[in-house]
């Protein structure tokens, strides 16, 4: 079989249409997912029992159980306990935020407890409250840490988008099958398909690592 290049370039609108709303559902989930993960990982490190118990249920059921399964139940088995209907479009970006926010969650305990014990004891020592040293000592340099993990949870959020396929999101894998269907020329649009994310997936690194660079901190 000859590789058609035609095929490719026909394509490649549609592809990149799919691109984009790719991007569009990994950079929302993620926003959403940062929250839920700022809010459980510091009632991870400093929340009470109740919170810290709260939180790491909610890591470990989401942790531990397939994102595809969890899109699944969020789409077909949600609106039949709650008088809710979620779109495809809204689905995926619910479950990039729940998803992501388990991992960053973590990401953020683990960034928070890192930092030296001395920047709080020198913020109480300046007569801020315990929630303040947070604020405005603890969390700025814990971000800064956090920098290279959530990139790579980034990432690890596109590549996952291509699992919503199976609820018919028009993502780039998606729009790759629906071209498929029409030209059957199946290794030339999903070579496409691996270039473009690829394309996506270095340049984020890549720019990630500037950014990492500029904010690093010993």
């Amino acid at each position: 079989m000859t590789f058609q290049w035609d095929a490719i370039w026909g394509a490649l609108p549609v592809l990149l249409e799919g691109a984009k709303l790719t991007l569009w559902i990994s950079i929302l989930g993620l926003l959403g997912g940062v929250v839920i993960g700022l809010v459980a990982g510091f009632a991870r490190a400093y929340g009470g029992f109740f919170s810290n118990r709260l939180a790491l249920v909610f890591i470990e059921l989401i942790r531990g159980t397939p994102i595809m399964v969890q899109v699944m139940f969020i789409y077909f088995a949600l609106p039949l306990m709650v008088p809710v209907r979620i779109d495809p479009f809204g689905a995926a970006v619910v479950t990039i935020m729940i998803n992501s926010g388990a991992y960053i969650a973590e990401i953020t305990r683990g960034a928070v407890l890192s930092i030296n014990r001395g920047f709080r004891e020198a913020g109480l020592a300046l007569g801020l409250s315990g929630r303040d040293t947070l604020r405005y000592v603890i969390a700025p340099l814990a971000f800064r840490r956090m920098i290279p993990a959530l990139g790579n949870q980034w990432i690890v959020s596109i590549k996952d988008t291509s699992l919503f396929i199976v609820i018919g999101v028009a993502e780039l894998t998606r729009q790759g099958q629906e071209v498929i269907a029409g030209n059957f020329r199946a290794m030339e649009v999903w070579t496409a398909v691996a270039v473009i994310y690829l394309i996506i997936t270095l340049a984020l690194s890549y720019t990630l690592r500037r950014i990492e660079g500029r904010l690093k901190i010993l």
